[in-house]
């Protein structure tokens, strides 16, 4: 189990995220844009430094939904790799099986 503090943050990154996202992309715009000019996509690099850092995508890590790890995650069940393991034994996991060859 993960502790309480790292989930916490990383639900404050979630909120800061999206409280900031449509600011965000009409800064990357601005900047992205041939038809700007170079002073005003100047201005939005220095607008969009000034943002707080955890409201960059980026700066989100894939957790488990059960245990909050954050390494050996697989996006596709949202679950980490020993937990994964552990449903597939018991049968939660629809479609999957273990392997035996």
């Amino acid at each position: 189990m993960a502790k309480k503090c790292m989930i916490a943050r990383e639900k404050k990154r979630m909120k800061l995220i999206s409280r900031y996202a449509i600011k965000r992309k009409k800064l990357k715009d601005i900047i992205k844009n041939p038809n700007i000019k170079a002073e005003d996509k100047w201005k939005a690099n220095l607008k969009l430094q000034q943002l707080p850092r955890d409201s960059s995508i980026s700066r989100l890590t894939q957790r488990c939904k059960i245990t909050g790890r954050s390494r050996g995650v697989y996006r596709k069940f949202g679950l980490s790799r020993t937990e994964l393991r552990r449903r597939v034994m018991e049968g939660d996991v629809p479609g999957v099986k273990k392997a035996s060859w």
